[in-house]
């Protein structure tokens, strides 16, 4: 890299996180500062690195590069703000590039520990369900369905009207608990009612990039599970968890680990102090595979919502499916000399 330091746009999990990859990619290259424009709280500092609140006249190098480190729909007008105050090189951290960085910091993070990072290449049969809920808005870009795919209808029990197709409402079920559970009422559908010797999950908006014979090569390669490639946070997966969402969620559920299953809970509180977990609760998998982690991981959930209750606000109301995508990384990290698991990158439909 040309310079010696950068400034990141932004202050929360995005932009630590391309803080991380990009300083870690590259030695010697140090966060000049991260910059903010809002309102919100926001630390003094990252990892050393001043948080500052840009304006008019505000003093900044323009030569050096900022990269933008929140959601995407903002990008634009920030963009065109930190131009407006000179900067010279302004890179959003868009998908493609989150990618990118992600896959590079994870080789060479795994190489240090002596660990192979195995991507996936891929099987036999297999059903993956693509979750989508009734609420769920429309895409702008078309997205058509594999062969293999089955879109299912999520919280099918809330929708006024009922649609054809695949939905989560039928057999052994907790469709109604869709609002606050999410995409575990199609897992759980699928742990009680598929029949598939292989199955998945997806979302509507999120699928796995996978080469045409992935089918074939995880039968060949004795791939047990693939889930998504990990996500760096800080500054650790508990904390992370914490001061994104209800410490006391977390708290719980490692109190409930501890009382269920107390020979997971030391090397569970280990892990969770480490820093990459799989996101978004998607993965393929044989199914007797499923079948061991939704026995694990369903009594946990149900018993923090049930400690937890419902919560007024929709997105904290989804606590129990955000702790899951901690405990399911867990599960496979718990068995990692049991289980071959590989990665595979995902897209994200606008």
């Amino acid at each position: 890299m040309e310079h010696d330091s950068i400034y990141i746009f932004g202050a929360h999990s995005r932009a630590r996180t391309a803080g991380v990859y990009l300083t870690e990619l590259h030695p010697g290259l140090s966060v000049r500062a991260y910059l903010v424009d809002d309102g919100e709280e926001n630390p003094q500092e990252i990892g050393g690195a001043p948080v500052l609140h840009i304006g008019p006249d505000s003093v900044l190098d323009t030569k050096l590069p900022v990269y933008i480190g929140t959601r995407g729909a903002s990008s634009s007008s920030i963009r065109s703000r930190l131009e407006s105050l000179g900067m010279e090189t302004v890179i959003p951290v868009t998908p493609e590039l989150d990618m990118q960085l992600r896959n590079d910091y994870l080789r060479q993070h795994y190489a240090r520990m002596g660990r192979s990072f195995p991507k996936i290449g891929g099987a036999a049969s297999a059903a993956v369900y693509v979750a989508r809920s009734a609420f769920d808005r429309e895409l702008k870009q078309e997205y058509r369905l594999a062969p293999y795919q089955v879109e299912i209808r999520a919280g099918a029990a809330l929708a006024e009207k009922r649609s054809a197709g695949a939905a989560d409402d039928t057999g052994w079920q907790i469709s109604a608990r869709n609002r606050q559970f999410c995409e575990l009422t199609v897992l759980y559908w699928i742990w009680k009612n598929a029949g598939e010797d292989i199955v998945g999950l997806e979302h509507y908006r999120r699928h796995f990039l996978l080469p045409e014979d992935w089918r074939e090569r995880m039968a060949a390669e004795k791939i047990d599970a693939i889930l998504p490639t990990p996500l760096y946070v800080s500054p650790g997966i508990a904390q992370n968890y914490k001061d994104r969402h209800d410490a006391g969620d977390w708290d719980y559920m490692m109190e409930t680990l501890r009382f269920l299953y107390p020979e997971d809970y030391e090397s569970a509180e280990a892990f969770f102090d480490t820093n990459l977990y799989s996101p978004c609760n998607m993965f393929i998998m044989k199914k007797e595979v499923l079948n061991e982690l939704c026995a694990w991981m369903f009594p946990v959930l149900f018993a923090c919502a049930e400690h937890g209750g419902e919560r007024t606000d929709p997105y904290r109301n989804r606590y129990p499916g955000f702790l899951a995508e901690r405990l399911l990384t867990f599960f496979f990290e718990k068995n990692r000399n049991r289980f071959r698991v590989v990665y595979a990158d995902k897209n994200f439909l606008e």
